[in-house]
C-alpha cells in the first residue's frame, strides 16, 4: 500500500483517484454546491446548516414526499410485511403489493402489462441491455439519462446517437442503418437538464417509417405532463404508438424505484430476462405503499397538475423577463445557464445565502461553457415562496453582473 501520493506509480490503477483534486479545490473556496445534507424538509422548504431555506431543487414535483396519507400508508405496510423483501422479485421477493402496483400502473398507463424495478436507474439500464443485443441498432438522443447510455453500452447493439431533438438527423441516421437490423429509438420523454419534452410525433413518425420501435423514458414526464400526468406521449395524444415506457418513483411518486409499460409479451420476456430485475433486491413494501397512495392522489386530485403547470409558466416567464437564459425549457425544469462553472458555483453560493436552494450543473452534465443552475418546482410552493425565489435571483443576479436592472442579459452583452 502507498505510504503518501509520491509512492504512487502511474500505471497503478487508483493514480486517476491520488489526481483528482477539484472538489478539495473547489471546497477550499466555499464554493462547493454538492452533497449538501438536509436536516429536516417539509417539502418546500428544508434545513440545511441549521437554517431554513426554500427548496428550489427538488423533483418533488407534486409535493407528495411529506403528504400525511402518503406517510400513513407507508407506515401501516410496515406492520404487515416488515422493512424489506429480503429478495428477488424472481425468488422470494414478490408482495402482493408489487403486483396491485404493476396492475394499476398497466392501467394507468393504458399498457397491457408492466413491470418494476428497484431504481429508476436500472429500469431503464436493464430493459435497454435486455431488449437490444449484438444484431440490433439502438438510435439514442444525446442528451439522454446516463442510465440510457449505459443500457446502451452494456446491451452490445450498435448505438447510433443523433444531436438532442434533432430529427433530421436521426432520419439520416436510420435511413443509413441495415433494413434487416432490429431498431430501437429511445429517448428521455422530458430532458432532465433542459426541461424540454421531445419532439414525440417526429419519434413515431420515423418509428413507423423505418419499422422500428419506441422506447420513451418518461421520469420526469409521469406525473408532470400529459393527460392526467401520463407524460409527454399524452401530452401529443400518442400512446398507443409508444411501444415502451418508463417510469420512475423517485419524483412525482415521492417513494424509489422505476417501471416500465408496454405489451404483455415484452413485459414478460424483460421480467424474466432483465439481470437488473432478476438479481436486485425487490423495492421494499413500504416504498411500494408509498407509490401506490401517490397514484391514487395523482388521479383524484388534479388541482396538482393544474398548479404545477400555473408555477411553471410563471416561473419560466419571470426569470425569462430578468433577462435570465431559461433555454428552451417547457416543464417545470427551468435552467438558468451562467457560463462558466466557477462563476456558475459563485451564483449557487449567492443564492443559498440568499435562502434559495437549487442545484449546480457543470460539465460533463452540461457541455462546457454552459454550466447552469437547475430550478425545478413543486406543486405545493405557495405564492410567497416564488416571489422570494425570484427576488433571490434578481438580487444574485444583478450583484454578479449576469443582469442589469433592466431586464437585460449581460452575458450576452459581454
Amino acid at each position: 500500500m502507498a505510504d503518501s501520493k509520491s509512492d504512487v506509480k502511474p500505471n497503478d490503477i487508483f493514480a486517476k483517484a491520488y489526481d483528482f483534486t477539484k472538489a478539495e479545490e473547489i471546497k477550499s473556496e466555499g464554493l462547493y454546491p454538492y452533497f449538501k445534507p438536509l436536516q429536516a424538509t417539509d417539502g418546500t422548504t428544508v434545513q440545511i446548516d441549521g437554517r431554513e431555506v426554500i427548496m428550489a431543487g427538488s423533483n418533488n414535483y407534486l409535493g407528495l414526499t411529506n403528504d400525511p396519507r402518503v406517510i400513513e400508508a407507508a407506515t401501516e405496510v410496515l406492520k404487515v410485511y416488515g422493512t424489506g423483501c429480503t429478495g428477488s422479485r424472481y425468488l422470494n421477493g414478490t408482495l402482493d403489493l408489487h403486483i396491485e402496483l404493476e396492475e394499476k400502473l398497466a392501467e394507468f398507463m393504458r399498457k397491457d402489462s408492466c413491470v418494476l424495478f428497484s431504481t429508476g436507474y436500472q429500469t431503464n439500464e436493464g430493459a435497454i441491455q435486455t431488449i437490444a443485443g449484438r444484431k440490433d441498432v439502438i438510435f439514442s438522443d444525446k442528451d439522454n439519462h446516463a442510465c440510457i447510455v449505459t443500457g446502451t453500452l452494456v446491451s452490445n447493439a450498435k448505438t447510433m446517437r443523433f444531436q438532442h431533438n434533432d430529427m433530421e438527423q436521426l432520419e439520416m441516421l436510420m435511413d443509413r442503418a441495415d433494413e434487416d437490423a432490429g431498431k430501437i429509438i429511445v429517448s428521455d420523454g422530458v430532458f432532465s437538464m433542459s426541461g424540454t419534452i421531445a419532439n414525440v410525433p417526429e419519434l413515431v413518425r420515423l418509428k413507423k417509417k423505418h419499422d422500428a420501435r419506441l422506447y420513451l423514458d418518461d421520469a420526469h414526464a409521469i406525473g408532470v405532463i400529459g393527460e392526467g400526468g401520463r407524460g409527454s406521449a399524452s401530452t401529443f395524444d400518442l400512446m398507443d404508438d409508444v411501444d415502451l415506457i418508463s417510469g420512475t418513483f423517485s419524483k412525482s411518486f415521492a417513494s424509489l424505484g422505476g417501471f416500465l409499460v408496454g405489451d404483455h409479451e415484452v413485459i414478460e420476456y424483460i421480467r424474466h430476462n432483465s439481470p437488473a430485475h432478476i438479481f436486485s433486491a425487490s423495492m421494499p413494501p413500504a416504498n411500494v405503499a408509498t407509490v401506490l397512495k401517490a397514484l391514487e392522489i395523482l388521479k383524484e386530485e388534479t388541482w396538482r397538475l393544474e398548479r404545477l403547470d400555473e408555477i411553471s409558466n410563471y416561473m419560466r416567464e419571470s426569470l425569462r423577463d430578468m433577462g435570465f437564459n431559461v433555454w428552451s425549457s417547457q416543464t417545470p425544469i427551468i435552467p438558468v445557464v451562467i457560463g462558466e462553472m466557477m462563476d456558475c458555483f459563485k451564483f449557487w453560493k449567492g443564492l443559498f445565502e440568499a435562502g434559495v436552494y437549487v442545484n449546480a450543473v457543470v460539465p460533463p452534465g452540461v457541455p462546457r461553457g454552459q454550466s447552469l443552475v437547475r430550478t425545478s418546482y413543486m406543486a405545493t410552493h405557495t405564492d410567497d415562496h416564488l416571489d422570494r425565489i425570484l427576488e433571490a435571483f434578481r438580487k444574485v443576479g444583478i450583484e454578479q453582473g449576469i443582469i442589469d436592472q433592466n431586464g437585460h442579459s449581460l452575458l450576452e452583452m459581454g
